[in-house]
């Protein structure tokens, strides 16, 4: 299958949470495996996966691949569709994160890099194993602030009459 540049940046709307649940479980096993061995390598593959699914959904990224086209096939195909826009901005703060944590290992600072990608990795487990996307949240009450036009995400919308007022 061919991609055009249109559809290449193309970020997928509804999001199989899923996918997204375990492309969070392999971005905890690469922060911790940072945390033990601090390899470089792994900080820039981070990164390179944040940078690709931010842009490209799972198109462009290894772990969105491997997610996608083997590992929800092997347990049965399970679906579970979400809106796609909250998930893309919890890619990019993935990807902020990411970038500082490459830029403080730039200048040596390694415990600042450790911080970092341990911060990366508690909101990917959080993900991962409770299914809470921190991002997708603060994406919410940024729709709630009008921050992001709620045009961006119609399906985001929150019911908030049932959360107390701030």
């Amino acid at each position: 299958m061919l991609l055009n540049m249109k559809t290449l940046f193309e970020f997928p709307n509804p999001v199989n949470e899923y996918a997204a649940r375990l492309v969070a479980a392999i971005v905890v096993f690469l922060t911790l495996t940072f945390q033990v061995l601090g390899t470089e390598f792994l900080l820039v593959f981070i990164a390179y996966g944040l940078i690709a699914r931010t842009a490209t959904g799972p198109t462009l990224s290894p772990i969105g691949l491997l997610a996608t086209r083997i590992l929800i096939p092997l347990c049965g195909n399970p679906t579970k569709l979400v809106p796609g826009p909250p998930k893309r901005f919890a890619q990019a703060i993935g990807l902020v994160f990411s970038a500082a944590a490459l830029i403080t290992l730039l200048f040596s600072e390694i415990s600042a890099t450790r911080y970092l990608i341990g911060i990366l990795g508690f909101f990917a487990s959080l993900e991962a194993f409770v299914g809470f996307c921190t991002g997708c949240y603060v994406f919410g009450w940024l729709i709630r602030f009008r921050l992001i036009p709620e045009s961006v995400c119609e399906s985001c919308k929150i019911d908030y009459s049932t959360i107390n007022d701030i």
